[in-house]
């Protein structure tokens, strides 16, 4: 191939992730529910004929982004491509085949060019509700944790499925927000076919083959060079977390070879009768998550990057089969990047970062009139995150989504969703771990409902009990926690209730800070000081 065959392709490349970008915002644009047009929680991409991820948008949560790029050969496998037709979109929120839980819905859409299948997008999104008990750990299996949508057309040949529109909302508290989701996620897709079928027709591309071996061979070259680079052998880590009721082990080994990083969840405790159960989907995507995110930051995230890292799991917590409760995978799926990441510490001393805040701090909110008030109901879902851990080198970021990489919703953007009021939202000082580099700060956050509502919410919470470590000498971070603002202490999982006139208080926690404290720089103590980030 030429010089100027490479830099076409090249071209092509960047057009194609403009493609997927634009496909994004579209969702962004256009979604209902809060937890995506403000805090950007969905994925979207395009694929290959065989279903294989040539790009990704850069919006997008981890854990959607590399489970979505599985699930799209689980619908090839339901709907064969020959079965497939122009104009069709496909659905599922299957915890198993999709993004784990059932809030998840995963629409992929098939790309045609004069009647050819030339590849696929796909997009996933949070929605607000599925119906069941809401979204909460109170759940003993998937069954009653809302309605379960098969694999299935939710568009065929152009023509909407009623059908499943009309069932959706006799099953879901708020139907208008999650039909329109549903409607918002298609047209994603259709952006994305739109922009690609120009840009083929452009550019003179019958195909994506010659863009698909440009992309494929390119990325496998260079992570193959970050492999081989790594040192040889096997390390291994445990994490504690604090469970439902009591705490609970999570453990990994990785061994890195000449041409492959392999994780093994073997070891982590078994699935629990509670919904915090995590399908090794999932478990996968925060696993290869971490990895990349030391081993090859800098490579585009596709089939081809993906595939040096495997994952294996006996049947446990970290890999729950159907039928276990799965609404809050997130919590500890959150969790397995630092647990992948304290073994690679081991492999690669003085590198990596502390273990931070991890699992975002998810608040349902269900609100209603107390007896006799009027009012209005509303189901209402706040993001928040804690502090990450210290990098070598760095400070850890303070109230920043790692690693999930959403945003925190905007208080203006939740109060307008509900009859709920954010009193107080700020940084929480001394909440990050002492170091050389000092953990990121987690947040005081202080929720009540409006003048004759009272509230209801669904607490999904880590790290009150065991907070994030330090690395290499550096203290650990302030651990959370859960109580209303007369001191009734709350639990950190699990549906519970707020009287009118009450606030609850979240204190969430901070990450861990890096290296010896006795080395920090006096100027970065007294700009701390100064800041109010640090009180002593």
């Amino acid at each position: 191939m030429s010089a100027i065959d490479d830099i076409r392709l090249q071209v092509m490349w960047n057009r194609l992730i403009s493609v997927v970008e634009e496909q994004a915002t579209t969702l962004l644009r256009t979604a209902f529910s809060t937890s995506v047009r403000e805090a950007g929680d969905l994925s979207a991409g395009v694929f290959d004929p065989e279903g294989r991820m040539l790009a990704q948008a850069v919006t997008g949560t981890p854990g959607h982004v590399n489970t979505m790029a599985e699930a799209v050969g689980n619908f090839m496998a339901e709907i064969p491509p020959a079965e497939m037709q122009e104009g069709d979109t496909y659905v599922t929120n299957d915890p198993w085949l999709g993004t784990g839980h059932l809030h998840d819905i995963t629409m992929v859409s098939p790309s045609f060019l004069d009647g050819v299948l030339v590849g696929f997008f796909a997009c996933t999104a949070h929605v607000v509700d599925v119906g069941g008990r809401g979204f909460g750990a109170d759940g003993q299996s998937v069954y009653e944790e809302g309605i379960q949508i098969p694999i299935m057309r939710f568009i065929d040949r152009g023509t909407v499925n009623h059908d499943l529109v009309r069932i959706l909302r006799r099953n879901v508290r708020e139907p208008n927000q999650v039909v329109g989701d549903f409607y918002s996620l298609a047209a994603c897709n259709e952006v994305g076919h739109r922009r690609l079928v120009a840009m083929m027709r452009e550019t003179g591309l019958a195909t994506l083959d010659p863009l698909t071996d440009f992309i494929f061979t390119r990325t496998a070259a260079a992570m193959a060079e970050r492999i081989r680079a790594l040192p040889k052998g096997a390390w291994s880590n445990t994490l504690m977390t604090d469970g439902y009721d009591a705490p609970i082990p999570l453990a990994v080994r990785i061994a890195i070879g000449e041409e492959s990083v392999h994780v093994d969840f073997d070891g982590s405790a078994p699935v629990s009768r509670w919904g915090i159960n995590v399908p090794i989907i999932y478990s996968k995507a925060y696993a290869s998550y971490a990895l990349k995110c030391v081993v090859a930051p800098d490579i585009p995230n596709n089939a081809a990057s993906l595939a040096v890292f495997t994952v294996a799991s006996p049947e446990n917590i970290l890999n729950a089969p159907r039928p276990a409760p799965v609404s809050l995978r997130h919590v500890l799926g959150h969790l397995v990047p630092d647990l992948v990441l304290g073994a690679l510490a081991k492999a690669l001393p003085g590198k990596v970062l502390a273990e931070g805040a991890a699992s975002l701090w998810n608040i349902h909110l269900s609100l209603r009139p107390v007896a006799g008030a009027e009012g209005r109901r509303a189901e209402v879902l706040m993001f928040n995150s804690g502090g990450m851990g210290a990098r070598p080198g760095l400070d850890g970021l303070s109230a920043t989504a790692f690693p999930s990489g959403v945003h925190t919703m905007p208080i203006e953007a939740t109060e307008q969703t509900g009859p709920v009021v954010i009193w107080r939202k700020e940084l929480r000082p001394d909440s990050g771990g002492a170091g050389t580099w000092r953990g990121g700060l987690g947040q005081v956050i202080e929720i009540a409902a409006e003048a004759g509502h009272d509230f209801a919410f669904s607490a999904m919470f880590d790290r009150i009990d065991n907070p994030a470590q330090g690395r290499d000498g550096g203290g650990d971070g302030a651990p959370g926690g859960v109580h209303l603002d007369d001191g009734t202490r709350m639990r950190g999982k699990g549906w519970q209730h707020v009287p009118a006139g009450r606030r609850l208080i979240l204190t969430v926690p901070g990450g861990g800070g890096f290296g010896d404290p006795a080395d920090r720089d006096p100027a970065a103590r007294e700009d701390d000081r100064r800041k109010g980030y640090v009180t002593g």
